[in-house]
């Protein structure tokens, strides 16, 4: 019997550092994106913002997006600075939200503010989710790493220049090629923090097979949605 599960990439605009504008955004993305697994950009709560302050799972100002995930059945799998202090992913569902990994390749200035997580998996519905975020993605050793945990997918939140936007794709291709699993990269659209003033977008997800089944444009506030099957 075939099993599926919806999911989506979305890349809402944002402010930078204010997590309750954000939040809102993501709320609204959530209920548009019909899906049941959303996943968003690196650090999408707050933009690439090195210096912004951890986002506690208990924060209030991620209410919007619980509430948003309560009336659709969505987990939401939130990009931001976490407690650690890492660059992490937040799970959100209806039930709340919970630091569900943390970045493990950091890079450059981030290195400086954060500590690395380790690689981690998600379960949804009986399907296994890896985790990802932006430089991950091109270590593959991150993957094989995750793969080795057991996984279906693997799901990253990135940020690109604009003049790197063939990077996620061929890395999602990579990645699917070698472990034979789903992929779905969210890639920040529009300005953001650390010399990003033009990003990438065209958040996309591909098949086990390597195939581009659903792609972003370039503006912000697009979403993306696929059906994961097997």
């Amino acid at each position: 019997m075939e099993q599926s599960l919806s999911i989506a990439v979305a890349q809402p605009r944002c402010a930078a550092h204010d997590v309750t504008a954000n939040a809102l955004a993501h709320a609204e993305a959530v209920r548009a994106a019909d899906a049941r697994v959303v996943v968003f950009p690196e650090m999408s709560l707050t933009g690439y913002e090195l210096d912004a302050a951890p986002v506690s799972p208990d924060d209030a100002r991620l209410a919007p997006i619980v509430a948003a995930c309560a009336g659709t059945g969505t987990l939401a799998l939130v990009g931001a600075p976490v407690p650690g202090p890492r660059i992490g992913i937040l799970a959100v569902d209806g039930d709340g939200a919970r630091v569900a990994y943390g970045k493990v390749y950091l890079h450059g200035g981030e290195a400086v503010r954060f500590v690395p997580g380790e690689p981690a998996v998600i379960e949804v519905d009986g399907w296994r989710l890896g985790l990802a975020v932006c430089r991950d993605t091109g270590v593959p050793e991150h993957a094989v790493k995750t793969a080795a945990l057991g996984i279906d997918g693997y799901v990253a939140g990135v940020v690109h220049a604009d003049h790197e936007a063939e990077v996620h794709s061929e890395r999602a291709r990579r990645v699917a090629a070698d472990h034979g699993v789903w992929v779905a990269t969210a890639a920040f659209a529009g300005p953001t923090g650390g010399g990003f003033d033009r990003t990438s977008g065209r958040s996309g997800i591909w098949s086990a097979a390597g195939e581009l089944i659903a792609e972003a444009s370039a503006a912000p506030d697009e979403i993306a949605r696929a059906v994961f099957t097997r």
